[in-house]
């Protein structure tokens, strides 16, 4: 079977290897039909602690690392703005 892979963005890498990825995506409403957005929170493994907040990154499903982390970050899609902002000085 084929591991998913899935896009979203850092809101936390406080803790060590690890950062937390949210992941929206849009469904149709059943009943309304109106387009609405669903979010989730993945932990995922960052070997050397390179990605920080704010940044768009890609996770991939892996057999289980922790109680709560079964993906792992393969690599990053795009900066975020605080990593623009320092490289510009």
């Amino acid at each position: 079977m084929p591991k998913r892979i899935l896009v979203g963005t850092v809101v936390s890498d406080k803790t060590d290897k690890t950062v937390v990825v949210k992941v929206e995506r849009k469904v149709k409403h059943a009943m309304y039909g109106k387009i609405i957005r669903r979010s989730k929170k993945y932990h995922a493994h960052d070997e050397a602690n390179a990605f920080r907040t704010g940044e768009v990154v890609r996770i991939e499903e892996t057999a289980p690392i922790s109680k709560l982390k079964t993906w792992k970050v393969i690599d990053r899609v795009q900066a975020g703005k605080a990593a623009a902002i320092e490289a510009d000085i």
